[in-house]
């Protein structure tokens, strides 16, 4: 049996193991991306893009195609009887000097992953369609995985590390043994579908809340089709025909001059709320669906996903680059509370669509994931008390003059592989130059200003001079002052190979 060897393989090609692979990519991380499907995914299921998202696709180079194919949130048409309802659900907020991307996008799943690998393409890389990981076995040193092509034939790829980014039914996590708790309604089920429809206004995500124990919303998508979600009663059946859709539409809206022309997509989705008891077993580890599985109100699932892969992202390069091990238990510290809460959240919003449908539709900041912090936790543990940026929390934009008379944002100079150190104050830069540096890994890039004003100061230096590294992920990894650089230096020693003097 042939057999190839790679530092990272990633199993599945949707929006969390494409991010992955564009970060690695990026990076010059040695990778391979495999997918059991024939193609693209060709449904909008995910279809919200967060603030927080924005940011990463914005790192990552593909923010410009995103925004091509995506628009603002419409406001609902609430259908309730012969009245029907303008509400906002999705409030819409001014660009700040701190937030560059303040609302949510709506763009259907097939145009993210295809900018996802558009993005990869460009950066010369590639996903492997119609490869099937069968099994795998793992040792101290990696993972050896059997894989399965759609010609017959199979292989074996070695890779150091292995990423399960397939999906809720994940192989690797099955092989694993990594328990998936949770839960399965299997009574509780929803025909989503994408559709091109005439007689129906596009201004509006129009929602029937309440029909005979059923739900029903019609949602305008940036391509001119709908996205259809129509919840079944317990003893109906799930018909995805084109006449059948139809006529259950109809007998919502209770006039003819709705007509179904074409069923692009469909699926029948039932509530899967479950978490991954870890998300890394030795050289394995999971991002995404594999790890974890939401309703999808709220729009939170696969922007957990392609958060979980920037986040995993950086810590795989620096590792194989001869960081601690220990760092890659970071991504699970980091990254399981958070989906944890985004399940519960997300989880509410559906609950309370079935017991009281108008209060299901009210979204708030949460969502957008801008307040995500990962302050307590491993890498931030002493993130309380001082004034100023708290370490483990996102970065905010802000604009700057460096020493060198240059401007520009914060969020293009993160823009990279690289951390930045902020040197803040004319007595910063010295103590930033002093600073001991990585043997190898992500470069540490120095931006000197001298005097902070306006949001620069605001939000990190209030309290005068100080020195903020922020890692490659966007987030504050740790701050200082010219006269005691420690706190950056332990996390160093944490996040990068043995420093030189």
């Amino acid at each position: 049996m042939p057999s190839t060897d790679t530092d990272v393989l990633i199993a599945g090609a949707g929006p969390a193991g494409l991010a992955l692979a564009i970060d690695l990519r990026r990076r010059g991380v040695a990778h391979r991306v495999i997918s059991a499907a024939d193609g693209g995914f060709e449904g909008s299921r995910a279809k919200g893009v967060q603030p927080r998202t924005l940011e990463v696709l914005d790192d990552l180079g593909a923010l410009e195609t995103v925004q091509a194919h995506s628009r603002l949130y419409p406001k609902l048409g609430l259908h309730l009887g012969p009245l029907t309802v303008s509400k906002t659900m999705i409030k819409r907020h001014p660009a700040s000097e701190d937030v560059p991307h303040p609302n949510s996008l709506m763009v259907a799943q097939y145009d993210t992953d295809a900018a996802l690998r558009g993005r990869l393409a460009e950066l010369g890389g590639t996903v492997k369609f119609g490869i099937r990981l069968s099994t795998y076995t793992a040792d101290a040193r990696g993972a050896t995985a059997t894989v399965e092509r759609a010609d017959g034939g199979s292989e074996q790829i070695r890779a150091r590390f292995l990423v399960g980014a397939d999906g809720g039914g994940s192989t690797v996590r099955r092989t694993s043994g990594i328990d998936f708790p949770g839960t399965t309604d299997e009574s509780d089920r929803m025909i989503v579908a994408d559709l091109s429809l005439d007689g129906l206004s596009a201004d509006r995500w129009h929602v029937w809340p309440r029909h005979a124990g059923r739900f029903m919303a019609l949602c305008p998508l940036p391509d001119g089709t709908f996205q259809l979600m129509l919840k079944l009663r317990p003893e109906e059946k799930a018909d995805l025909d084109r006449e059948a859709i139809a006529r259950m539409i109809g007998d919502f809206v209770g006039r003819a001059n709705i007509t179904v022309r074409e069923i692009h997509w469909s699926s029948v989705w039932r509530p899967n709320i479950r978490l991954a008891a870890s998300y890394r077993s030795g050289p394995v580890l999971l991002v995404g669906d594999a790890a974890h599985v939401h309703p999808p109100t709220g729009g939170q699932g696969m922007n957990t996903g392609i958060q979980d892969a920037y986040n995993l992202g950086w810590k795989l390069a620096q590792v194989l680059a001869g960081a601690p091990d220990a760092l890659l238990d970071t991504y699970q510290a980091e990254r399981r509370p958070v989906a944890a809460r985004v399940l519960g959240l997300s989880s509410e919003i559906y609950d309370s669509m079935n017991s009281r449908p108008l209060a299901g539709t009210k979204r708030g900041d949460e969502e957008r994931q801008l307040t995500l912090s990962y302050a307590g936790g491993p890498l931030a543990p002493d993130a309380a008390g001082s004034p100023g940026p708290r370490p483990g929390d996102r970065a905010p934009d802000a604009a700057y003059t460096d020493t060198e008379g240059r401007t520009g944002r914060l969020h293009q100079a993160f823009r990279g592989t690289h951390f930045t150190l902020l040197a803040l104050g004319t007595q910063a830069r010295p103590a930033a130059d002093g600073l001991a540096r990585p043997a190898g890994g992500a470069e540490i890039r120095i931006l000197a200003v001298a005097d902070p004003a306006g949001a620069l100061r605001q939000h990190y230096a209030p309290a005068g001079p100080a020195l903020v590294l922020v890692r490659p992920d966007g987030y504050i990894a740790a701050t200082a002052s010219a006269a005691d650089t420690s706190a950056i230096e332990n996390f160093l020693a944490l996040a990068a190979p043995a420093r030189t003097a």
